[in-house]
């Protein structure tokens, strides 16, 4: 899989720009995207080093307009540590 394919977009929420201080970073991965995939999207990406991968499918939720009900789409979310000293760039202005 490209490594573009394997990295959605970054996750913008309070949390993990909170989290970008430490050196972790989030994104949305491909959902069928494993641990060695991510870690060499980020590398290749970004040009950094990467020391950890954590990843957790994000469940869907309910959301009601009215009487009609539906659900927000699944997706898994990488947070990835980066070596000390290492900086994405691209998502430093966030913080």
């Amino acid at each position: 899989m490209n490594p573009h394919d394997v990295l959605l977009r970054p996750v913008l929420s309070e949390k993990a720009v909170g989290e970008i201080e430490a050196g972790k970073y989030a994104f949305f991965v491909h959902p069928s995207a494993n641990r060695t995939q991510v870690k060499d999207a980020v590398e290749r990406v970004f040009n950094v080093e990467v020391v950890k991968i954590n990843i957790a499918n994000v469940r869907p939720k309910d959301k009601r307009l009215g009487r009609y009900v539906g659900q927000t789409p699944r997706r898994k979310k990488a947070i990835v540590t980066l070596a000390a000293g290492q900086r994405i760039q691209q998502l430093e202005g966030l913080t």
